[in-house]
């Protein structure tokens, strides 16, 4: 039995190991939420009684590090993050009793390529980049005025407390993104914010803010997000629209007499034999992009875990 809520947290954590960062993280804020609740509430009617002895009480009721850990991984089993599963069913070959069977996909190559366009986590990426240009000049407007503010109030009484509710916002701003990037991208993210313990000090809460590593880090990730967001915003569309033109040349010139290129004296057509060609191309590039997208997605669903989850 753990004798404390530290020793309690760094057992579950040992028990966790291997999991997930994001499940590890939810499943510590939990832990240390329901104990440190349950063992204040237990001292004010228990009073004169032992932390440890509480503990035992308390441990008893919400269970042992090994059995929170089992518990966190049957519901991440049955509950993965969305666009995780594969669009096709998998094949598993034969394999001897004491190995597992990795699932293969033998479709074709063909198969595997267009196929990309029935991949909800494709489609998820590619609303997700497009959306990121968005989200990036929010959260680049954001950092520039709270740290700006920040930093020319400091001179006045209202400045720390304005800095600490700066910072708490990064907080919560990281975990409103955790929860987009999870949704769209498939990546594991934390789903509730981490603990604050309510009995510390404003200057206890605040040095607690400026020593964790994910305060800064969400601090990075959120100046980031704009560029990035100009550079996929950029690169979907550009891709996109020259793939949908290729298709759409066709249709243009035969159904509407427009030419493939207005100049000022001329117009340029393009011949009846290179039609097939620019459909083709068109289609081969949006297919592609559909998996650039999705490729790029997954990196940075890794780029995002690594910024904004607690190591």
């Amino acid at each position: 039995m753990a004798n404390s809520i530290e020793q309690y947290l760094d057992e579950l954590k040992k028990e966790l190991s291997g999991s997930d960062r994001a499940t590890i993280q939810d499943a510590l804020s939990d832990a240390e939420e329901y104990l440190r609740t349950s063992l204040d509430s237990y001292l004010e009617t228990h009073p004169g009684v032992p932390v440890t002895e509480a503990m035992v009480s308390i441990t008893a009721k919400y269970g042992t590090p090994a059995e929170i850990a089992t518990a966190y991984r049957d519901i991440e089993a049955r509950t993965p993050p969305a666009f995780t599963r594969p669009a096709y069913k998998a094949i598993e070959p034969p394999a001897p009793a004491a190995v597992t069977p990795t699932p293969v996909d033998k479709r074709p190559f063909y198969v595997k390529f267009f196929s990309v366009f029935a991949e909800a986590r494709a489609w998820g990426s590619l609303f997700y980049l497009l959306f990121a240009l968005a989200t990036g000049i929010i959260y680049f407007t954001w950092v520039v005025t709270g740290l700006s503010l920040s930093a020319g109030l400091l001179v006045l009484i209202i400045g720390l407390p304005f800095f600490f509710l700066f910072l708490l916002s990064v907080r919560g701003v990281a975990l409103v993104e955790g929860r987009l990037v999870e949704a769209l991208l498939g990546v594991r993210m934390p789903r509730r914010q981490l603990f604050t313990r309510k009995d510390l000090g404003f200057w206890q809460k605040l040095k607690a803010l400026l020593t964790q590593r994910q305060t800064w880090t969400a601090l990075v990730y959120m100046i980031l997000q704009m560029p990035l967001g100009i550079i996929y915003f950029t690169l979907i569309i550009v891709l996109v629209s020259v793939s949908l033109w290729g298709i759409a040349i066709p249709i243009l010139q035969y159904g509407f007499d427009l030419p493939v290129v207005q100049g000022y004296d001329v117009d340029y057509y393009l011949a009846a034999w290179v039609m097939p060609l620019t459909v083709i191309g068109g289609i081969l590039l949006l297919t592609a992009t559909m998996h650039l997208a999705k490729a790029v997605g997954k990196l940075h669903g890794l780029f995002a875990k690594a910024m904004l989850v607690r190591e």
